[in-house]
């Protein structure tokens, strides 16, 4: 139907009914609204480039449908031409500079003085670096490393700062960071930086497209030796066998022109919204996202979209060698999910109902402590990336995809390098504030038999405590 690959699948609407655009204190908006003169940067951050685009025909008129390349295409390098821009570049662009922190931590103050403001940035440096771009300065050096290559044979025109010298690789990377994980407009953080709005339009845009590119690794479906691990541990943490990650999905709100405002993408919380689902590892980390749909699609129908359905569908995925419970019964890898997604031989939803068995109940609670991984990873993501948690101000449907991808990317590689994120910055309320549970009615037959076996095969010594 739609060609949607493993890590990212992005669907756009062509030609679709207009919708009046929604108020603004109707989609609880926490960042004010730029000026006239600061929305037409807004929108050229998030405007052209990115994957590879093919157009479609649908009953609604044409589609966009972006496909992007497989983890194992990830290693092909973007270079240079020869004769190009590297040798013009100056020599502090080539080395690491050490200086830009200490000057954007110098500026913050000085502001922060004059607007009689006070924010609660730590005290120990350290922890005030994470604090503002999220990583230790060691995980911040591994991703400049990543994109470096990039940043310096690529450099857009006029990248300058208002001393006039080039912006070096790391305060580029620093000003994206700072961009992707405030979720402050360009111009405030352009003014942090002492660089344009325009210029935290390119050099963010310019990082996600080598983020997306050198990243990809980081975000891979697991082979058999790791998904045991996975497995192990789930039954650590839920008592439940074979179990090989949780599922959970999240809007990313947008508050759009007139022009594309459309029912498309008006979701049931009466916000303009775009869907981001994630399945995770017993770690939080991603093993596999879907975006680009809109927030008026459901649970279910995102995930039967999604190329991750298909594989199971065709036993391709979760196709493991399966444990047999005490009545020699076979039990299938699986994931979990909440009432939102149907139960399947694959996806195990919990029982609903109230005249629930002692060990209905203990299932429950076993499923519900796996599948909560899934809920806390999206919290985190959003906590940590909070350009996904704040209103986008007119994305570009087209690019809000990627930066959603890069920000998954960017949560998996503090996982890898096993950096915390600061107490404060984790959100203090569910990823998806103002939506109902929709509870979906589909339950597979096999699923049924499946969850039952499950259920038969747990301890018995006493109800699961969460």
């Amino acid at each position: 139907m739609f060609p949607i690959l493993l890590l990212l699948s992005n669907i756009y609407p062509g030609s679709v009914p207009e919708r009046p655009s929604c108020q603004q204190e109707g989609i609880g908006s926490d960042e004010k609204v730029p000026g006239d003169g600061e929305q037409e940067e807004e929108r050229e951050e998030e405007s052209g480039g990115g994957a590879t685009a093919t157009e479609e025909k649908t009953k609604k008129g044409k589609r966009k449908v972006m496909v992007c390349s497989k983890p194992e295409d990830s290693g092909k390098v973007k270079r240079a031409k020869p004769g190009g821009a590297v040798a013009a570049l100056e020599p502090d662009l080539r080395g690491p500079d050490t200086e830009w922190w200490y000057a954007f931590l110098s500026k913050h103050k000085e502001r922060q003085a004059k607007s009689g403001l006070t924010a609660s940035v730590p005290s120990d440096e350290e922890e005030a670096f994470r604090y503002f771009f999220r990583t230790s300065r060691s995980t911040f050096d591994y991703v400049c490393s990543i994109v470096r290559d990039d940043l310096i044979s690529r450099p857009p025109s006029g990248l300058i700062n208002i001393e006039g010298r080039l912006l070096s690789v790391e305060k580029q990377v620093a000003i994206a960071m700072r961009r992707l994980a405030s979720g402050d407009s360009q111009v405030s953080v352009g003014a942090a930086f002492g660089v344009g709005q325009s210029t935290v339009s390119q050099v963010t845009w310019r990082f996600i497209e080598s983020m997306e590119e050198r990243a990809r690794h980081h975000l891979v479906w697991p082979d058999q030796e790791r998904m045991d691990d996975i497995k192990a541990n789930f039954e650590v943490v839920s008592g439940l066998p074979n179990c090989c990650g949780a599922i959970d999905a999240t809007h990313i709100v947008m508050m759009l022109p007139a022009v594309e405002s459309s029912e498309y993408w008006y979701d049931h919380a009466n916000n303009y919204s775009m869907f981001l689902q994630g399945i995770v590892d017993h770690e939080m980390r991603f093993i596999d996202v879907v975006t680009g749909w809109p927030g008026s699609t459901t649970f279910s129908q995102l995930l039967k979209l999604s190329e991750f359905y298909k594989l199971c569908e065709a036993g391709k995925r979760l196709d493991g060698p399966a444990q047999v419970s005490r009545e020699d019964l076979e039990i299938r890898e699986f994931i979990v999910g909440d009432v939102s997604y149907p139960l399947l031989p694959w996806l195990m939803t919990p029982y609903q109902g109230e005249s629930l068995s002692a060990l209905m109940v203990d299932f429950n609670a076993r499923q519900k402590a796996a599948r909560m991984l899934g809920t806390r990873a999206l919290a985190r993501l959003k906590g940590s990336w909070r350009i996904l948690q704040k209103v986008m101000w007119r994305p570009d449907k087209n690019k809000l995809p990627s930066i959603i991808l890069v920000c998954c990317l960017l949560h998996n590689i503090m996982i890898d390098r096993q950096d915390q994120l600061l107490p404060s910055l984790e959100l203090p309320e569910h990823h998806d504030t103002g939506y109902t549970e929709v509870n979906c009615q589909k339950k597979n037959r096999n699923g049924k038999v499946m969850r039952e076996v499950i259920t038969e095969h747990l301890p018995r010594n006493g109800v699961w405590l969460l």
